[in-house]
């Protein structure tokens, strides 16, 4: 079903309703017997008002591209063009607008009841518009003479135009030379800029942000997304959003949209992708973590020197010595734990068979660095494995073997230094028997488990120990 044709009368009937409106407004302000009332229905006479309006017109401009809000002194030109008459463009711009936008004013805040009037709208279309067009029921509805009535519409329309008879800039504007020409050298190879606020486009994109931040829609997105339930809406969210507010408590002088939005205008984030290096190192295509994952650990590296050059020197078999070599062990005891537990915390279980990346990755070590793979349904057998506790004595062994190959050279390092590091590192109360410890209460298994048990029995235990 198509609109009604606008008619010469429902344009004078919404300039009619509009005129009454303001003049109830200030009759209300007045006592019944005020001298001032005849002076004010007298004004809001539609021919009266309307030549008025005209002559006001002067004072304020329709803009598109706005130069106040790059700095609120400046002095300069101000545009109105309409998107849909803008090249389009692969870049967001005013363009994509088309033809519903929001047109802003500047100028006096006092002649802003003008640019109200051709906001009217009849079908959707604004009087504005409307006149711009030449529309002869919209410009037959300010005046019964047709010359008057040409005469407003000119007037009335000219709040488009720029009110300089030349572009111009201002020291308080943004000027840029823009290079057009090949030689960088040549002052004429170059074009002054001078940018302008795009306030159009700025109040699109303000109510677009708005409702996205603060629309009920999002709102119960953001609910399910807080509460970790499913959703079929879409969450909006605008990382490193910044406000700039403009006019300060007096907003108008700015601009009509800017007042509206209470100086309120949104910056979104342009800053270039910061990368991050991941937290967690990963045993990629390694068959032990030790030789490229824990050795790549700083304190790791700054430990193993101390160590072998404490030891290459030759130090007196005495309890300061055996002090000394304890301690640098221990921080490395500690840095393997907490290896361990930066895998296992912040990795999904599952990933050791997950990702062809760790197939080459020792068994020993996969049960040790994801063990909550164990409680998985289809993983019963590395359960089974798990629960077995012959690996943490691997883990051990490799610890030993690894740490010999870090000292040999110039030290004598063979079976019995490498079974004294794996006893050092079993026997840790603190640090590996503690994570152990932890794991078992997770996964429910028994705290003590005796290596001679079978795998039946640990299967029994393990029904119940659910």
């Amino acid at each position: 079903m198509t609109s009604p044709p606008r008619t010469n009368a429902s344009w004078q009937s919404e300039i009619a309703s509009f005129i009454d409106q303001r003049r109830q407004a200030k009759l209300d302000k007045l006592a019944d017997d005020d001298p001032r009332r005849a002076e004010v229905l007298e004004q809001h006479e539609p021919a009266v008002w309307l030549a008025d309006a005209a002559r006001r017109v002067a004072q304020i401009q329709a803009v598109t591209h706005s130069l106040k809000p790059i700095h609120p002194e400046a002095r300069g030109t101000n545009l109105y063009v309409e998107p849909s008459t803008l090249p389009t463009l692969a870049e967001l711009g005013s363009h994509a607008l088309g033809a519903h936008f929001a047109g802003d004013v500047v100028g006096n805040a006092a002649a802003l009841d003008v640019y109200k009037l051709l906001k009217l709208e009849v079908n959707g279309r604004s009087l504005l518009a409307a006149l711009l067009a030449q529309e002869a029921d919209a410009v037959a509805a300010l005046h019964a003479d047709p010359a008057q009535a040409q005469a407003l519409r000119d007037a009335f329309v000219s709040l488009t135009q720029p009110r300089a008879e030349g572009p111009g800039s201002h020291t308080l504007a943004k000027q840029l030379y823009w290079l057009t020409g090949d030689d960088a050298c040549d002052d004429a190879a170059y074009t002054l800029l001078a940018p302008l606020y795009a306030t159009s486009l700025a109040h699109a994109v303000h109510a677009q942000v708005q409702e996205d931040r603060f629309g009920e829609a999002n709102k119960a997105a953001r609910q399910a997304r807080r509460e970790r339930k499913a959703h079929d809406g879409v969450f909006h969210d605008y990382p490193g959003l910044a406000v700039q507010n403009m006019g300060g408590t007096k907003p108008q002088n700015i601009s009509q949209l800017n007042s509206e939005r209470r100086g309120m205008n949104y910056l979104l984030s342009s800053l270039p992708p910061q990368w991050q290096i991941s937290a967690v190192r990963l045993p990629v295509h390694a068959p032990s973590v030790f030789d490229r994952l824990f050795i790549g650990r700083p304190e790791v590296r700054r430990t193993l020197r101390a160590l072998r050059k404490f030891l290459e020197s030759e130090p007196e078999p005495n309890l300061a010595t055996r002090q000394r070599r304890e301690a640098l062990v221990d921080t490395l005891l500690d840095e393997l734990v907490a290896m361990a537990a930066e895998l296992q915390q912040q990795l999904p279980p599952g990933w050791s068979c997950d990702d062809e990346r760790f197939e080459d990755l020792d068994d020993a070590q996969k049960l040790w660095l994801d063990p909550l793979r164990a409680e998985r349904l289809e993983e019963a057998a590395f359960a089974s494995r798990w629960l077995y506790m012959d690996w943490p004595a691997a883990i051990g062994q490799a610890f030993g073997n690894w740490l010999n190959d870090q000292l040999r050279g110039q030290l004598p390092m063979g079976d019995v230094e490498a079974r004294e590091w794996k006893k050092v590192l079993l026997t840790d109360e603190d640090g590996f028997k503690q994570q152990l410890r932890e794991l078992r209460d997770k996964l429910g298994a028994p705290h003590y488990i005796s290596s001679r048990k079978t795998h039946a029995e640990l299967e029994a235990l393990r029904e119940e120990n659910p």
